[in-house]
This record gives structure tokens, sequence and C-alpha cells, in this order.
């Protein structure tokens, strides 16, 4: 029986299926008390973009997550952090997040550099998982939905949870508004 149905999705308890999850989110997993509450769905990764995922599985696009990690210097010392808002909204990264960081100018980190730093692949990263010295954005929106689609690490496969354990992450920040 799945742990989580949605859309055209049926996921598996995570921990039940770890050569779908990436080391850093298996990592993780492995020691939060809530991972019996995550499940995982290996798919198509030529559909794992949230565009043609949500339309391949019939998922609602508000209970997509979208994680983007950002990063900005002030007095040379750079502060990253991950961003996740729904999908059918961007990181307010210009503004909001860049007053939270605290730094003259927030970009996204390049492609080769997030993935290499967070053990991820390009598509699939996501807040589970993350390094532990970057802050976690997360848009108050997406705790509040009852599923919430991730990416689980890896393009193949995604993670479905409650979005109210979006805010029980290491370090995770709940911020009104994130995504705009």
């Amino acid at each position: 029986m799945a742990l989580w149905s949605l859309g055209g999705l049926d996921a598996d308890p995570a921990l039940d299926r770890p050569e779908l999850l990436a080391e850093p989110v298996r990592a993780l997993l492995e020691q939060w008390d809530a991972a019996d509450r995550v499940g995982v769905v290996e798919i198509d990764p030529d559909q794992a973009d949230t565009a043609t995922l949500t339309s391949a599985y019939d998922l609602p696009l508000e209970a997509s997550g979208n994680c983007v990690v950002v990063g900005g210097r002030r007095s040379g010392e750079e502060r990253v952090a991950a961003c996740v808002v729904r999908a059918d909204t961007r990181a307010d990264v210009n503004n909001l997040v860049k007053r939270r960081l605290d730094v003259r100018k927030a970009t996204f980190l390049a492609m080769d550099d997030a993935v290499a730093r967070t053990g991820m692949e390009y598509g699939g990263i996501t807040p589970v998982g993350l390094p532990g010295d970057w802050r976690l954005l997360v848009d108050q929106r997406l705790t509040e939905a009852p599923v919430v689609i991730l990416g689980s690490g890896l393009r193949r496969s995604k993670i479905l949870l409650p979005g109210s354990l979006l805010a029980e992450l290491p370090g995770a920040e709940v911020v009104a508004d994130l995504g705009t």
C-alpha cells in the first residue's frame, strides 16, 4: 500500500527504497524521527522538471515545491540559503532573500557549484539533506499543504511528505510570502 498518493503517483516509504534517494537525503532520513512520513516514487527522469512532471502525472502545481540555492557575500563571508517555494511562484531573491541573508546582492548558485556542494543531481535538489551550515528558507504556504512533492536528490525520483514536515527539517525557517 502506498504511503502517499498524489495525482498519478503512489509513493512507497522512502527508506524502503534507498536506491531512489541521493546519499545526503538518505543519510538525513535515516536519523530523522519523521522519516516514516516521507515517501518516494520512481519517475521518468525526462519528466523530472516541474512543468513536465505536473502534466505527465496529473499533479496540482501548488503541491509541488521547488528548491533553489542562492548565495551572496557580506564582508568577504559567503552566505548560502536554499529556498523552497511552491512551483506556481518564484523565490523573492532580489528582495526578501537578499534581506534575510543580509547581503548586497543575492544570486542563484551556478548549477555545477550547487550540484557539487549538495551531493544531489541538477533538477533533483531538495531541502532534505542539505549541508548543515546552509540556511533553509521555506515558504509558509508549502507548510500548510497536506502533501508536497519535492526532489529526492536524483532526477529519477521524487519524495512526498506532509507540508508541515518542511518546517521540521534541520535549520528550517518558515517565511511568509517567500514565493511571489
